[in-house]
């Protein structure tokens, strides 16, 4: 468990230095985006196949951040769109 939790604050600042400009998300904003990215990138990985959802692998990884960014910018199309 806390090695899933590290994990997905590792994914979540990861994403945060890929996806370019500034975001207003703090760490637990972070952390939770990070752990939803892990799911989504290991759920990804295996139905590829290439191992199940809770083990580590690149690809997975990969997916992971990737599924991450895409998590931030919803998040600050959210936020922006609430105090806007």
């Amino acid at each position: 468990m806390i090695g899933f939790l590290v994990a997905g604050l590792i994914i979540g600042a990861l994403a945060r230095l890929v996806k370019p400009g500034r975001q207003n998300l703090g760490l637990l904003a972070t952390l939770g985006l990070g752990l939803v990215g892990s799911v989504i990138g290991g759920t990804i990985a295996s139905l590829l196949g290439t191992g199940d959802i809770f083990e580590l692998n690149i690809l997975g990884f990969i997916a992971a951040v990737v599924a991450s960014v895409l998590l931030i910018g919803v998040a600050e199309a959210l936020v922006g769109r609430r105090s806007g």
